[in-house]
């Protein structure tokens, strides 16, 4: 039976790192996903003709076959846009997923998508959309298909990289009014990114 487990991370390198750790533990590159924040275009992907959108892409970007490469998942980001969460580096097949549930390969709609691929893979709603809003805010989502004789060792590496516990999050979410991921709304700014960041340091969410 084939399991889906998600890490969300603060830190863009505790993520890649995670990415690395599953690769090395044997689980292959088409089974993983990451997506990250790019506001300020902060991370750098690679960009392969035909499979991503440039720097700046708006909603609606080409998203291709952004499903990771040879050499790995990392070496197949890419750089795209999506709804309520703005510009994002991304690779796996949970974007790939997210683009078809939004009609096919283009990323216009793929906020919503992005909610049904994950629910759609066995992601409880409620964790979805605190997924889905801390990457708005700045986060990294890591999410791996195993099975479950390999499940075990893929969340011990999911949790040693700082992983976010989307209960806490969520709650702390929610105690600023927010309810549920919205597509509609605008994309953070740097400064609110810089402004979020400080605030999780001081509280330690």
């Amino acid at each position: 039976m084939t399991r889906t487990l998600t890490g969300l991370y603060d830190s863009y390198e505790d993520a890649k790192a995670t990415v690395r750790e599953l690769e090395a533990a044997g689980i292959a590159h088409e089974h993983i996903s990451l997506l990250a924040n790019n506001v300020g275009e902060r991370h750098h992907a690679p960009v392969k003709e035909g499979n991503e959108a440039g720097p700046g892409a708006g909603t609606g970007a080409a998203l291709g076959a952004v499903v990771g490469g040879g050499a790995g998942l990392l070496a197949g980001l890419g750089m795209l846009a999506i709804p309520g969460v703005g510009p994002v580096v991304a690779a796996g097949w949970l974007i790939a997923t997210a683009a078809g549930a939004a009609g096919g390969a283009v990323v216009g709609g793929a906020g919503g998508g992005l909610i049904g691929a994950m629910i759609g893979n066995g992601v409880p709603e409620e964790d979805a959309h605190v997924y889905a809003e801390g990457v708005r805010r700045g986060g990294t989502l890591v999410t791996v298909r195993v099975e479950d004789s390999i499940a075990s060792t893929a969340e011990v590496i999911l949790e040693r990289y700082r992983r976010v516990d989307p209960a806490v999050r969520g709650a702390a979410y929610r105690e600023t009014g927010w309810t549920r991921f919205d597509e509609n709304a605008p994309a953070y700014t740097e400064t609110e990114l810089e402004r979020d960041q400080r605030l999780r340091s001081s509280t330690t969410l």
